[in-house]
């Protein structure tokens, strides 16, 4: 960081991951009924207020355990590749992977692994699989995963607290090339070079471990990738304040990163947007105000909620969004606007 403008916070971690989904009501059900994720908020996307977006997470959809959805229904399937977040890992304890396994088989979900990599420190395997749409998943043993803060157990999930999904652990980014990509993660946005094995290097932000790490792939066989229905759209990370947000904008702008956007009102947080140099969309986002600012925490995920400037077009959104069935067997949009 500049000496002039230096953030008092370092970025904490993934605040949370957005990926793109063609089938809503078969979204909700893999990564509620399946993974055991609680549906926190149930909302459209601000810039396209006509497609649904699902945000998953733990009871209280905390930082760093948020999965969200653009739900785009009949959309083409994405191509996997260079200049995208190409898998995503959540982390559970080192005593669920068995369960994980056998819950896996049991839904008829093809998985990979269990597998070390990193030489598997301290007990730390991997579960690859993926999502109906095609989206690279993958469970990560890790010891902290049992002591970690900032996470809620959904206790009406159908997957108990014991076994349960702790979080997001990871991402893993694909590049033709890391130089570039290197570079920006640790020279600008206060990463730390970790370890490599092969043609996959490790980095860690904040007090690194599970919520803060990222996978760097060098693929440049893979091609482009092409973001659609089962592709990461972006990943965002942690800052705990309006004030560090507007810090990381002009330590971006004074570093050259022209892209930056202005803060953007997501309801649910604040946000800034960039690309890194190999052409992932990152974000930053704040950690307040969250996601019960606009229902009770029993409430969470179970009626379609809009911000106040799409408010007054209500009845029009709900006409546009398809029918869907929400955990708990309620209905949106309600029958009575379709």
């Amino acid at each position: 960081m500049s000496e002039t403008n230096q953030p008092s916070s370092p970025l904490e971690g993934i605040h949370h991951v957005t990926a793109i989904t063609g089938d809503p009501q078969r979204n909700i059900d893999f990564y509620t009924g399946v993974l055991g994720l609680r549906l926190v908020k149930l909302t459209v996307n601000f810039d396209d207020p006509g497609s649904y977006h699902f945000y998953y997470g733990d009871a209280l959809g905390h930082p760093g355990t948020i999965l969200t959805f653009f739900a785009w229904p009949g959309a083409p399937r994405g191509r996997q590749g260079t200049g995208q977040v190409a898998a995503i890992a959540f982390s559970i304890p080192v005593s669920a992977l068995g369960y994980w396994v056998e819950r896996l088989a049991g839904e008829a979900i093809p998985a990979e692994g269990p597998t070390e990599r990193f030489g598997a420190p301290g007990g730390t395997q991997t579960l690859a699989f993926r999502d109906p749409d095609g989206l690279a998943l993958e469970l990560v043993t890790h010891p902290a995963a049992l002591a970690r803060s900032g996470w809620t157990a959904w206790t009406d999930g159908p997957v108990s607290e014991t076994e349960a999904i702790r979080g997001i652990h990871g991402v893993t980014l694909w590049e033709t090339s890391s130089d570039h990509t290197a570079a920006f993660l640790t020279q600008t946005l206060g990463f730390r070079s970790l370890e490599a094995e092969g043609a996959v290097s490790r980095y860690a932000v904040g007090a690194g471990g599970p919520g803060a790490e990222l996978d760097l792939r060098v693929t440049p066989e893979s091609g482009r990738g092409i973001v659609a229905s089962g592709t990461v759209h972006h990943v965002a990370w942690r800052t705990p304040s309006d004030a560090e947000q507007l810090n990381w904008q002009q330590e971006l702008l004074t570093r050259g990163r022209h892209d930056v956007t202005a803060v953007l009102d997501r309801e649910y947080f604040h946000s800034i947007y960039f690309r890194e140099p190999g052409g992932v969309l990152f974000e930053i986002a704040t950690d307040p105000p969250g996601f019960t600012m606009d229902e009770p925490f029993e409430a969470l995920g179970t009626s379609l909620r809009l911000p106040p400037w799409l408010e007054p077009r209500r009845k029009e959104i709900e006409r546009h969004l398809p029918t869907v069935r929400l955990p708990g067997g309620m209905q949106s949009p309600p029958a009575a606007v379709r």
